[in-house]
């Protein structure tokens, strides 16, 4: 099976790291990818926006199954794209079609279908630059505090989380007036602060039946104690070790069951991850938010435990037969850390030459922005660089491994925090 994998990041090496596993596969070719997938099958520079031009690139190689790493192109609606083309309909895609991929592509779509199927999440309302007065009077009526998220797509920075009214005010002005995350922010959702500690949860679905992944939690700010400015994320741990069965359950019962029946009893076509973003507040679970896809940086602790053959997994999805499957994980804990740009989030440069690699032993590395240069190196060439994972039977150990990793690896500005987990030791 020739296997097309769209994405470039951290995500996209952990899901090729584990499909080259099967037997299933013959060749795995990935768009863009980086200097990690490169190492698996074949980069190819075609641009995956242009859907004519992926068909072109499909078509020409004989590719089997695209799997689908990132948000934009589901949202953008390459599933349905390959469905209404008779040269590619018989092709899976693994991810959602367009309107599935909205639970991702609109925060205020997401609540509403939340509303509607009873699925526990923060109280919330949803304003644009009509209502600005009124998002204010509503504001103001709240706690601190305040949470404002724009609407669509915003590379996972379109959330901010303020102690101060005045400030909320000013920032909710320019997420819709000055479009601060762009047309993302046209449309800002205010919600209730819930506190609690955050955790993930992923499954796998056909659309009718769904296999639970294992839990993670990952760690945004970029600053140690969780301050500073949000990022792509900066480190995960999988298992969660609040999750434990009874826990697990609520979430099924309460979140995943009623989002999975939602989803049919709204004739929206799912095949693919969905990617629960949830909080525990006292013993119950909520929903932050969906994701239509696996999490990243989850997915570098996620992927690494799951036994299971993914290929064989994906072509269940695609012919609608998950039901007959199960799913085996590694009864092991697996941290990951990330080693990011000088200046990440912000500004930052790219093209610093890559070292350490020789010496890691008993670990994943799994590229995110790196690539090749012309004399063979291995450099710099995004915000988030490169995740270092590794197993442990304590997550403690787990841990361990991956800094003393993270420590040899080196690049120029490399920064990484230091504190991964230390909010779940005595839970």
């Amino acid at each position: 099976m020739n296997i097309l994998l769209i994405g470039s990041g951290g995500r996209e090496h952990a899901l090729a790291w584990k499909m080259v596993q099967s037997p299933l596969l013959t060749t795995l070719f990935t768009a863009p990818g980086n200097a990690g997938t490169s190492a698996l099958g074949e980069n190819v520079d075609i641009n995956t926006n242009d859907f004519a031009e992926v068909k072109k690139f499909v078509i020409e190689k004989g590719v089997d199954m695209v799997v689908v790493g990132p948000e934009a192109p589901l949202v953008a609606g390459i599933h349905d794209f390959f469905l209404n083309d008779d040269h590619l309909k018989e092709i899976p895609v693994i991810g959602p079609e367009k309107e599935a991929a909205m639970l991702e592509g609109s925060k205020d779509f997401a609540k509403e279908f939340m509303k509607k199927y009873g699925i526990p999440t923060a109280k919330y309302e949803t304003f644009d630059k009509s209502r600005i007065e009124e998002a204010f009077t509503f504001l103001e009526k709240m706690k601190p505090p305040y949470v404002l998220k724009a609407d669509g797509l915003a590379a996972g920075k379109g959330v901010l989380i303020i102690d101060s009214l005045i400030e909320a005010k000013e920032q909710l002005r320019d997420m819709i007036e000055n479009e601060r995350f762009g047309k993302a922010s046209s449309k800002v959702v205010i919600e209730e602060f819930l506190n609690g500690i955050e955790l993930s949860v992923f499954v796998l679905t056909d659309g009718l039946s769904y296999l639970v992944l294992p839990s993670a939690k990952d760690y945004k700010r970029i600053g140690e104690g969780d301050t500073g400015p949000n990022t792509g994320g900066m480190g995960s741990i999988s298992p969660v070790p609040f999750a434990h069965e009874q826990f697990m359950q609520k979430i099924e019962r309460r979140i995943i069951k009623p989002t999975i029946d939602g989803l049919q009893n709204e004739g929206l076509r799912y095949k693919g991850f969905i990617f629960f973003g949830l909080i525990k507040v006292g013993d119950d679970p909520y929903v932050i938010e969906y994701n239509v896809r696996m999490g990243d940086p989850e997915s570098e602790s996620v992927i690494p435990r799951i036994k299971s053959d993914m290929v064989e997994l994906f072509r269940a999805v695609g012919e609608n037969n998950l039901s007959g499957k199960t799913i085996e994980f590694e009864d092991k804990y697996v941290a990951s850390v990330f080693l990011v740009s000088g200046g990440y989030p912000g500004s930052y440069e790219k093209g610093k030459v890559m070292s350490g690699f020789d010496a890691v032993k008993d670990c994943i590395l799994f590229h995110a922005g790196t690539k090749r240069d012309a004399n063979g190196n291995i450099v710099t060439n995004g915000g988030r660089v490169l995740a270092v994972s590794a197993y442990g039977d304590r997550m403690e150990d787990a841990l361990n491994k991956a800094y003393a990793i993270a420590e040899n690896i080196n690049f120029e500005g490399k920064y990484y925090r230091k504190d991964l987990g230390r909010d779940l030791m005595d839970l």
